[in-house]
């Protein structure tokens, strides 16, 4: 007896094959809501990076439709998964740089409210950060609330923790490539 199973690829069922082609189309669609610098990013073929910027330009909708298509089809012919896996990488920092400043609007709102479990918290993220500076805003904001005033000193309190936050961040740049510098072995 013959075993047709054997080196029997699966076959996709239309409705399968549809939702596979309405994925890429989608992913595709993304493609075209990223700015210059993140499509840059992407390992994309010249073919559908042109594509893509094409369809960025196109306002009418059948044209703008039949340009997503196209790059629907262009998607079917590269391998999808670098691509996705960019794209990820492109909204996980988008998510992290929005979770770090609500991470800051959190400090300034506790700081404002008196918490002084936030401000050694603060303390402990940014040991760079000016204390005497950082109380001193603290305090006027603080009035500035109970008056009932614009937030003026409450805004030049973010702008500074969120200044002590891109400086550690640079700082952790620089030491992470330090670091790699110095553990390339020199011959």
């Amino acid at each position: 007896m013959i075993d047709n199973n054997e080196n029997h690829e699966e076959i996709k069922s239309k409705s399968q094959f549809k939702r596979e082609m309405i994925a890429l189309q989608e992913m595709g669609e993304e493609l075209v809501r990223l700015n210059a610098e993140q499509l840059a990013k992407l390992p994309l073929t010249d073919e559908l990076r042109d594509a893509v910027l094409a369809a960025r330009g196109m306002h009418a909708r059948g044209a703008r439709y039949r340009q997503m298509q196209y790059i629907g089809r262009l998607m079917r012919e590269v391998d999808p998964a670098p691509i996705q896996e960019a794209l990820d990488t492109v909204r996980n920092r988008h998510n992290r740089a929005t979770a770090l400043l609500h991470r800051l609007e959190k400090w300034r709102d506790q700081l404002i409210a008196g918490d002084h479990e936030a401000l050694e918290e603060v303390f402990a993220a940014f040991p760079d950060a000016d204390r005497q500076h950082l109380r001193q805003l603290v305090r006027n904001a603080q009035k500035e609330y109970e008056a009932g005033k614009p937030p003026k000193t409450s805004r030049e309190l973010f702008r500074y923790l969120r200044e002590l936050q891109e400086e550690a961040q640079k700082k952790q740049h620089t030491e992470g490539k330090q670091k790699s510098q110095d553990s390339v072995p020199v011959e």
